[in-house]
């Protein structure tokens, strides 16, 4: 057998690797839970080394911090630079901003970032601060300075616009809760755009001026 023969037939290249860990640990920390995770599962499940790991992600801690970066951060990202530059009617905003939310959330593989906080905050707090710092300081602030648009502009009542956004979101984040881990309505076909659209007319009625003599 010559030297060509005994080469392996492909080679993961180096640029793919962090992802592939990435995927790995997502796989793992959804169906075990953070906790229950070693890093050698991970590399396990990734079919590398436990060193390799290490040498792209210093911590399991780390590893989480990547897979909300590459999930869930670049849509916090978008919504903030969206609430700061766009000149959009801030309803129109609101709504495609909303919309954009639920969509990524009813991503199985989204919403299962989330869920791991919730089950493991107790026991490791970081996991929840690096979520909030991410995603939902973010999220809240562009939500948040939307809303102050349309006050600013006469389209919105004169709200509470820092706890109006829990009247904004809470809502989608229940419903997020009751279709992916309490399979509420599992077999009615309800789109995550059905839901935007009843909950952002009740949430319009709600934030509109009443028209003159209406």
């Amino acid at each position: 057998m010559n030297a060509a023969e005994t080469k392996p037939k492909w080679r993961r290249r180096a640029e793919d690797r962090p992802d592939e860990v990435l995927d790995a640990a997502l796989t793992l920390f959804a169906r075990n839970g953070f906790a229950a995770t070693k890093v050698e599962d991970i590399a396990s499940e990734a079919g590398l080394s436990k060193g390799a790991i290490y040498r792209y992600f210093p911590s399991k801690e780390d590893i989480f911090e990547s897979l909300v970066k590459r999930a869930i951060a670049p849509i916090a990202d978008r919504t903030e630079d969206l609430a700061r530059t766009s000149h959009e009617d801030p309803a129109v905003l609101l709504k495609a901003v909303l919309s954009v939310i639920a969509a990524r959330l009813s991503d199985p593989d989204t919403m299962a970032l989330p869920r791991i906080v919730l089950q493991e905050a107790g026991r490791f707090p970081e996991l929840a601060e690096t979520y909030r710092r991410q995603v939902i300081d973010k999220g809240i602030g562009a939500l948040e300075l939307i809303l102050q648009k349309g006050i600013a502009t006469g389209q919105f009542r004169p709200v509470d616009a820092h706890l109006a956004i829990r009247n904004v979101m809470g809502p989608l984040l229940a419903h997020m809760l009751l279709t992916q881990i309490f399979r509420i309505d599992e077999d009615a076909q309800t789109t995550p755009q059905d839901f935007i659209e009843s909950h952002f007319d009740i949430l319009m009625n709600g934030l509109l001026r009443p028209r003159a003599g209406g």
